[in-house]
C-alpha cells in the first residue's frame, strides 16, 4: 500500500535528506516537497558553515601573513571582493542542492510546490498561495532555525547585526560589542576584527568559552583571542539593559561579577555595573526552531521543550516527524541529514507496523575559531561526560607545543585530549584545539565510533606533521593502560584516570 509523506523544508539539509532516503527505500512511496525558499538551498549553504568558512578563510590568510614575524607587511583584504567571491561559490551550492531537489521532483510520484505551507488541522496542510489543502499520511517538519534574539530591556531600540549580516559586510564600524560567545561568536569574532579593523568588546556569562570542556580549553581561547586578535572579552559577564547613543551607537549595561575593567573576573566575587559603548551591536546569541507561522496551534503539536523524542517523532501526533535544527535537539549540519534519514527510515517502519527505531549520534563538533587557524574538533566523550557514566577511563592531554612540528608551522598554541576505557582501552572521545584539529576529527572520528582499542592504532609518524600530537595522544594512553594492568597485579587500586 502506498504511502504518500509532505516534507515541509524540501531545500534543506534535513529535508533533502529525508526525501532521498524515502525515495531509495520506497520506489512507491509519494512525495510532494515543499519549500518557500528565494533562492532556496538551505540554511547551512546560504547563510550558514559554507559562506563563513568561504569567508574566514581570507581572515586566515591575512592573520597568518601577520603573525609571522619572518615576514615583512601585512596584507590587505578587500571585503568587496570578500564577498563577491563568496557569494560565487554559494550561488553554485545552492544550484546544485536546487537542482537536485527538482530532479527529484522529475520522478513518478514526487512534486515540489514553491510556496508555504501551514497546518489548519492534524496533518491538514494548507499552501498559502494556491489556498490547496494537502492530507498526507506523514508530514517530515524541516524548517531549520530562526536567530535567537535575547529578552533583553531595549533591544527592540537599537540595530543589530545577525551572523547572516556579517557575511554580507563590505564596511565595517570602528568599534562593536558582541552577545553571544558560542561556535557563531567564536567563529565571528575574529573575522570582525582581523579583516574589519573592529575594536572589539564580547560577552560571555560564564567563567570561560568552552564552559563545558575543561579550563585548559578556555583558558586557551581568551588568551589567543586577547593576545593574538586584541579582542575584549569580559567573562562572568550578564547583560542589563541596552539603549541607542546620540551618535547612532548602542550603549549596553552589564553585570560584572567582580569586574575591575580588566576583563577577567570571578563568579563569586561581588558584581559591578559597567556601562560599554560601541558603534554597533552584534548578536550571535544562538538560533531556535523555525516553527513560527507553521500553524502548528491548529494541531495536537505542543513544541515545548522534549516534544521530539529520538525517533525523529512529535509527542502528540506520532506521524508527524520533526528533524534538523526544527526539533532543537542538536542544530548542527551532519546530525540535521542523520536525522532526517533517522525520520524516513521510521516513517516506512511506522507504515509496515514495525517499531521505530531511536537516534542516537556519537558528538562531533568542530569550530572553527580563531579563523580556523586554531579550530576546535570534539568527538565522543569529554572528561565531564565519562565521568557521568559507569566507565573506568584513562584521559590523557598534551600541549602543541610539546610537538616540534607546530613550532616548525608557526602555531605553537593549543592543547589536545583522549579518552580511553581503562578495562577495553577502546577509544572514547577527542579534543583538540591547535593547528589542523579539524582535520584530525575525521580519524578520530574512526577510531571513536569503530570503537577501536588505542594500542592497536599505528604510533608512529610518516613523516613531521601535526598529527604526531596524536601518536603523542595514543602513546601516553597505552602507557598508562600498562601501568594500570601492572598495578591491577599488584593489587594496587590506585587511580590513573587523571
Amino acid at each position: 500500500m502506498s504511502v504518500h509523506v509532505a516534507i515541509i523544508g524540501a531545500y534543506g539539509s534535513a529535508g533533502v535528506a529525508a526525501a532521498d532516503e524515502l525515495l531509495e527505500r520506497d520506489s512507491a512511496v509519494e512525495l510532494t516537497l515543499i519549500d518557500d525558499g528565494d533562492p532556496g538551498g538551505g540554511l547551512c549553504i546560504l547563510r550558514g558553515c559554507m559562506p563563513s568558512k568561504d569567508v574566514l578563510s581570507a581572515g586566515q590568510h591575512r592573520y597568518q601573513a601577520r603573525h609571522d614575524d619572518r615576514l615583512e607587511g601585512v596584507p590587505e583584504i578587500d571585503p568587496q571582493a570578500v564577498v563577491a567571491r563568496k557569494d560565487e561559490h554559494i550561488s553554485g551550492f545552492a544550484e546544485h542542492r536546487r537542482e537536485h531537489v527538482h530532479d527529484l521532483a522529475g520522478r513518478d510520484r514526487v512534486e515540489f510546490i514553491h510556496d508555504t505551507a501551514r497546518f489548519v488541522d492534524d496533518r491538514v496542510l494548507e499552501l498559502e498561495g494556491s489556498g490547496r489543502h494537502l492530507e498526507p499520511d506523514y508530514v517530515v517538519i524541516a524548517t531549520g532555525s530562526v536567530l535567537n534574539i535575547p529578552d533583553l530591556s531595549g533591544i527592540n531600540d537599537v540595530e543589530i547585526a545577525s551572523s547572516a549580516d556579517v557575511l554580507e559586510t563590505t564596511a565595517f564600524p570602528d568599534s562593536g560589542i558582541v552577545m553571544g560567545f558560542g561556535y557563531i561568536g567564536l567563529e565571528l569574532a575574529p573575522y570582525l576584527s582581523e579583516v574589519g579593523g573592529v575594536d572589539l568588546t564580547v560577552i560571555e556569562h560564564d567563567e570561560y568559552p568552552l564552559d563545558e570542556m575543561e579550563a585548559d580549553y578556555g583558558e586557551t581561547l581568551l588568551e589567543l583571542y586577547r593576545d593574538q586578535f586584541g579582542i575584549e572579552v569580559l567573562t562572568n559577564t550578564d547583560e542589563k539593559r541596552l539603549e541607542s547613543t546620540a551618535e547612532g551607537g548602542v550603549r549596553l549595561t552589564v553585570e560584572q561579577a567582580g569586574g575591575d575593567g580588566s576583563g577577567d573576573a570571578t563568579a563569586d566575587s561581588n558584581p559591578v555595573e559597567r556601562t560599554l559603548e560601541a558603534d554597533q551591536l552584534y548578536c550571535f546569541t544562538g538560533r531556535r526552531p523555525a516553527l513560527d507561522g507553521l500553524g502548528l496551534e491548529h494541531t495536537s503539536l505542543e513544541p515545548d521543550e522534549g516534544w521530539v523524542s529520538s525517533t525523529m517523532q512529535a509527542a502528540g501526533d506520532e506521524r508527524v516527524f520533526v528533524a534538523g535544527d526544527a526539533n532543537g535537539r542538536e542544530p548542527i549540519l551532519h546530525v540535521a541529514k542523520e536525522e532526517g534519514i533517522s525520520a524516513a527510515q521510521n516513517i516506512l517502519s511506522h507504515h509496515r507496523g514495525e517499531d521505530c527505531e531511536p537516534y542516537t549520534n556519537i558528538p562531533h563538533h568542530v569550530i572553527f575559531s580563531g579563523l580556523g587557524v586554531y579550530p576546535f574538533a570534539r568527538i565522543g566523550h569529554t572528561p565531564a561526560t565519562v565521568a557521568e557514566t559507569d566507565m573506568d577511563a584513562i584521559i590523557v592531554s598534551r600541549e602543541a607545543s610539546s610537538d616540534g612540528v607546530f613550532k616548525t608551522k608557526n602555531h605553537p598554541e593549543g592543547r589536545a585530549t583522549l579518552i580511553v576505557n581503562a578495562e577495553t582501552g577502546d577509544v572514547l572521545g577527542y579534543q583538540g584545539l591547535h593547528l589542523h584539529a579539524d582535520v584530525m576529527a575525521k580519524t578520530m572520528q574512526v577510531a571513536v565510533e569503530m570503537g577501536l582499542d588505542v594500542r592497536d592504532l599505528p604510533k608512529r609518524a610518516y613523516h613531521p606533521t601535526t598529527p604526531e600530537i596524536l601518536d603523542g595522544l595514543w602513546r601516553d594512553a597505552c602507557a598508562k593502560l600498562e601501568d594500570r594492568d601492572a598495578c591491577v597485579e599488584d593489587g594496587d587500586s590506585r587511580d590513573l584516570a587523571l
